[in-house]
Formats: structure tokens, sequence, C-alpha cells
């Protein structure tokens, strides 16, 4: 008898050449466990924006897979991500989302921190530890890796990981589209208000899935099209959702780290298109960073439109409106934490800012309509994971199978035609670290044919 290992068991539950998934990936205990110490201890994570710790002493509460990290700024602006877990008994030194600090002091036995991590304060510490507890080997935990671009922040658990520039490859490219200023600049963005956070009763592979580029489920939006939502809100405009992009070359593309983003390549030329005809210095402020960014990128890198995204793991973008990052946080194998970090050009306008708030929260978040519809799909597909029956039968991933040519319009394995390969590259990289890949596979170095047709 042959024995059942870990990577013969997730290769069989991935099977990339017939194209299907076992459902157990998404309800299984063991799996989740796995996945919490050899997905989200080695990939790039993102924790928070720097617009949100401007100052020294600023922190922002966020996490990685399922623990509580800090994001904070010392006394000398140094940026640092921190375990948001106390050294004596694991207690939190930070219970609040954000705020300003000089210590950061645990309430269970009030060991205090500075905000460079550094063990401060140990109450009667002369008469209880001198001499047998040395400060500098009691600091906070430290994330090893942590990079900044553009404003956002990433981290990793693993010393060995490749730079964070190195893990996103090609996808940069469109990653960028969301974080860059409106009219061209690089960079630019802030986090617009607080986050959005809620806890939804689905697996977070589906929610990172669906913004691979499922443009197969937009029937799940019909009520939302047909009202034609979008930024506007004005009867008679049509919204984002109705045209902005049905001239568009929509393109699909799948990167060697297992990220895949929806974009599309807007006609030449393509002229201002007016959805805020209720507020002309609205109108006017987008018309001009249209024409900007024209002028600073040229015509033919300005074709080029974000739709949506995911970084992999579980960090997923809206590129244009709504803009935003998605970071679906894994609590177990049937829940997961949503967080939305809203963007917007920090020198827009406050006219502009307040307009944008209230269309971001129209559209995304517990409370938007589209993620009402998406999250009623998520939580059913997580339900229909878990039964006896249902799990002898896997996930049909087929769409397109052996049918996508590789369109060499931009770097990464573009197609033009709607397909699963964008999951299908996903699921194989999340099968990679499952059975403990080194980092060459990891960044597809070793792959010689697209996923769908690679064991």
């Amino acid at each position: 008898m042959i024995p059942i290992t870990t990577e013969s068991r997730y290769n069989a539950m991935i099977n990339l050449r017939k194209g299907l998934i076992s459902r157990e990936i998404f309800s299984s205990k063991e799996v989740f466990e796995e996945e919490l110490e050899k997905v989200f201890t080695r990939s790039w994570l993102f924790v928070g924006h720097e617009s949100q710790i401007p100052n020294p002493g600023d922190y922002f509460t966020s996490r990685m897979g399922a623990e509580s990290v800090i994001l904070a700024r010392d006394k000398k602006k140094k940026v640092h991500v921190f375990l948001n877990s106390c050294r004596h008994r694991g207690m939190k030194v930070c219970q609040y989302d954000h705020g300003n600090t000089q210590l950061f002091t645990c309430p269970y036995h009030s060991w205090s921190y500075t905000t460079e991590g550094k063990l401060f304060g140990v109450p009667q510490f002369k008469s209880l530890y001198e001499g047998c507890l040395d400060k500098e080997d009691w600091s906070l935990i430290e994330v090893p890796k942590m990079e900044i671009y553009k404003g956002t922040v990433w981290a990793s658990w693993d010393k060995d990981a490749p730079d964070f520039m190195t893990y996103l490859g090609d996808a940069k490219t469109h990653l960028d589209l969301a974080l860059d200023a409106r009219d061209g600049r690089e960079g630019g963005s802030e986090v617009l208000f607080g986050v959005h956070k809620w806890i939804i009763p689905c697996n977070w592979k589906f929610a990172a899935e669906n913004f691979l580029g499922d443009t197969y489920h937009n029937v799940s939006h019909r009520s939302v099209d047909l009202i034609g939502i979008g930024p506007s809100a004005e009867a008679g405009v049509k919204g984002r959702r109705d045209n902005e992009l049905e001239k568009a070359q929509h393109v699909w593309v799948n990167f060697p780290g297992g990220h895949g983003v929806h974009s599309a390549l807007m006609p030449e030329n393509t002229e201002f298109v007016d959805t805020y005809r209720d507020n002309p210095v609205i109108a006017e402020y987008f018309r001009h960073c249209h024409e900007e960014r024209k002028r600073r990128m040229g015509a033919e890198r300005n074709r080029l439109v974000p739709f949506v995204g995911t970084i992999f793991p579980n960090v997923s973008f809206h590129g244009t409106q709504p803009r935003n990052l998605c970071v679906w946080h894994p609590h177990g194998p049937e829940a997961t934490e949503a967080w939305r970090f809203f963007l917007v050009d920090a020198d827009a306008p406050q006219e502009v800012k307040d307009f944008l708030r209230k269309y971001y929260m129209r559209y995304s978040g517990p409370a938007g309509m589209t993620e009402q519809d998406d999250m009623e799909n998520w939580n059913y597909a997580t339900a229909g994971s878990r039964g006896v029956i249902a799990k002898r039968y896997p996930y049909n991933y087929q769409q397109s199978l052996g049918k996508v040519q590789a369109d060499h319009l931009m770097p990464g394995n573009v197609s033009t035609q709607v397909s699963e390969e964008n999951p299908r590259q996903f699921y194989r990289r999340w099968r990679d670290y499952m059975n403990g890949a080194d980092w060459n596979t990891l960044l597809g170095r070793h792959d010689q044919q697209p996923a769908s047709f690679a064991e």
C-alpha cells in the first residue's frame, strides 16, 4: 500500500489536469490549521497603510493570519510590526484599534514596552527579577521582514522570504493602478477613513478567489446593474457597472506567485466619461485627473484600467471606483473577518473625499449592495462544502480548461476570454505552500507550462 503523505493528499485535492478541487479545503479544520502554519507564516501579508500612523507614537492594530499584530511608528519615525502579545503571559499589550502612545502596557501584569518594542517597565523588578531577567532579551516579537510600498505596509514571518517586489512580480503593474494617484503620479493614496470590519461565515479562499476576476458570477449582481449604481447616482446617468468598460478589451492575468487580476485595455484615445453631472466641482476634478493621467503616462500606458485582483494569499483590491484594498483574515475554516481599506488621493479636495466616502459605503462593505450579494454566495458555498455526501464530489474548475491561449498583451499568463485559469493558478500555488515547497517553486521558477496543464 502506498502511504498517504501530505504531498500526495494535497495533490489529490487539487487536480489541475482535470480542473477538479476537493470541497474539503473549504471546510476542514485540519486543512485550516495547516494553512495557518504553511501559508500565512510564509507569504507576504498586508498589514496597513502609512497614512494610518503619520506621527511618532501612532499605532494601528492589525492582523497577520489569525494573530493580532501592531503597526507602530516609533519616536524616530521608524515603522515596526510587532506581535500583539506580552512576553510574560501572552495578553494583548494593545487593545485599541488605533491611537497614539508612548508605551504599550499589558493590562494583565503591567509589563510595558516602548514603541520600538523594547521591554521598558516590569513591576517590582528589583525585588523579583533583578539578576535573572535581562530586559534586552524580552522585547516584543517583531516581524522579521517588513516593507513599505507606495504607502502600503507588508510583512512576512519568513526570514528567508524573497523581497516584496520579487514576491509581487509583474502583478505590480496592476496593483500600482490602485495605489497611484488618479492623475498618474506614483503613490499618493491614503486610507480615507476608519476600516470597515465584519465577520462572514465563509472560508477565506472563496472571497480571495472571487476577486481573481470571476465575472461569471455577475448574474448575482443583477439588481445592482438594473439600478445602475455608480459614483453619481443621478437619475438617467449610467453607473460604473453599466458602461464604463463596455468598449474595453477585458484581460484575465495570472502570475507565477499565485496572484491574479482582471483588468481592461480601453480603446485608444478614450475620452472622459462624465458621470458626475450633479456636481460640477467633482466632475472637473475627475476630468482634470483624466487629462493629467494621459499626459503623464502616455496614450498607451493610460489604456490599462484596473478592475479587481488578488495578491496571494488574502489581499484583494478594487482598482477604480470603488477604490480599496480588501483583506480576508482567516478566523476558522468557516469564518472570515473582512477588512476594507478605502483609498483616495491624499491631496484630493475635501468635497471629493466626502463624495467618495458616501459612494464607497453605498457600493462596498457590509451594507454595500454588491457585498451583500457576494456574502450570500460565499456563505452557502462554504455550507455546501461540509456535508458528508457533498464532500464526496469535487468542485468544477474546468471553465475554458485547455482553451486559454496566452495572449502577449502584457506580462503574465494572459487570457482575453472568460476562464477559471486565475483560480487554477491560485490553487496550484496554495497546494505548493501546503506541500512545503521551496521559494523557487513558490515563485514559479520551476514552472514549464501554464497551470492548467501542469501537475
